[in-house]
């Protein structure tokens, strides 16, 4: 039984006339995920297998193996031992007919990756003729070392730009079989002979290799660049593609938020300590400000200050009264508003005061014997309001 996973444009495959005792058949059909295969030979009690023919494609160019079963057996590494493929196994197997079935989610995820990066590398050679040195494919990221002693931000954009550009076009990935003594336009000179295995991109690349691809850069996805290196005088480049690509986005989101969210607590935190810290200078201020007051003919000190009626200018005027027979007076000009406090032995009560003084005026206010507040509806009215307060604290 064979399953192939179809892409929305096809592609051209052909078969080169390969000698080697494993049939590869990832070489022809890299959308295939589960075949039929005798067993030819095995080592290790049947924990190293050998195929007759494989849709498995072991760690080559770049390029991981595949993962899967074997007659339902984990595979645990593929190996290429150049004329046979090795299917090394976790446990014993024992049948002489076998069916392999491929993890189709790790097998795209490579195709993916490997297209991309022949996408990028075109990419780069295209825009800057800047060449690929070598290619790497992790299990999270990939990489590219690229000649270049540089790599400004500027033309990072670009080459992600256009790599959208291509993969919005839904170019042809064509694989075909070409002998080397002929082949041409390349963008790397292969040191083989015989027949290659050239990987097309549309228009814009031809490559000897012999990965894994998908049919059009449409499945390869959005290709972002995650970070640059400088690596032996030349620039490591970091890059995800496709579902990699969604999956990394979401996790520097989510890492993004959180880490916002913890910053906006601490900013709450600090903002707190630093407001609780004013508010105690403030009251230390207000304290100071009382021993420095002169007491009138009735023994009561009296205050006025200007400015912002806030936390601050209410602390300092608790600590000011807090002394004992004294009154404290703040006028704020924008908005219009004043603010009074009075010890309870001042004969003065401050909630009485501010309401009568800012309701003649057409404001409002009120508050307790010890501290009230009180708006006017203008500039001019607040006058009339300090006139009537004045009386209090001249």
């Amino acid at each position: 039984m064979k399953r192939r996973h179809r892409a929305p444009s096809p592609g051209v495959a052909c078969l080169c006339d390969y000698v080697d005792v494993t049939e590869r058949l990832y070489y022809s059909d890299s959308y295939l995920s589960e075949f039929r295969a005798r067993v030819v030979a095995s080592e290790d009690g049947g924990r190293r297998v050998y195929l007759d023919r494989t849709a498995f494609y072991p760690t080559s160019g770049g390029q991981p193996f595949d993962a899967g079963t074997l007659g339902g057996v984990t595979v645990v590494e593929i190996a290429d031992e150049e004329e046979r493929i090795v299917h090394v196994l976790d446990a014993p197997l024992t049948t002489d007919e076998v069916e392999g079935r491929i993890d189709w989610g790790r097998r795209f995820d490579h195709m993916q990756q490997h297209t991309g990066q022949h996408l990028l590398s075109a990419v780069f050679e295209d825009l800057y003729q800047i060449p690929t040195l070598s290619f790497h494919m992790g299990s999270e990221t990939s990489t590219i070392d690229v000649g270049a002693t540089s790599l400004d931000p500027a033309r990072i954009e670009r080459v992600e730009e256009r790599c959208a550009e291509i993969v919005a076009q839904a170019r042809p990935v064509v694989v075909t079989c070409e002998d080397a003594a002929s082949v041409t336009g390349l963008r790397k000179e292969s040191q083989r002979t015989g027949m290659l295995r050239i990987v097309t991109i549309d228009g814009l690349d031809r490559s000897a290799c012999g990965g894994t691809h998908v049919r059009s850069t449409a499945e390869i996805g959005p290709i972002f660049i995650r970070k640059l290196d400088k690596v032996r005088g030349n620039v490591r480049v970091e890059f995800v593609c496709g579902f990699r690509a969604l999956r990394q986005a979401r996790q520097d989101y989510r890492l993004l938020a959180e880490t916002s969210k913890a910053h906006a607590e601490r900013v709450k935190t600090l903002e707190k300590i630093c407001q609780r810290q004013a508010e105690e200078l403030a009251t230390r201020e207000g304290r100071d400000l009382h021993a420095s007051a002169a007491p009138d003919s009735e023994g009561v000190r009296r205050v006025r200050q200007d400015g912002v009626i806030d936390d601050a200018m209410r602390a300092r005027a608790q600590g000011f009264v807090a002394g004992g027979k004294a009154v404290f007076l703040a006028v704020s000009q924008e908005p219009p508003s004043v603010l009074l406090a009075a010890s309870a032995d001042s004969g003065v009560h401050a909630g009485e005061v501010v309401k009568a003084a800012v309701t003649a005026a057409g404001g409002r206010g009120g508050g307790n014997g010890a501290l009230a507040q009180g708006s006017a509806p203008s500039p001019q009215a607040l006058q009339s309001v300090i006139q009537e307060l004045a009386k209090i604290v001249p």
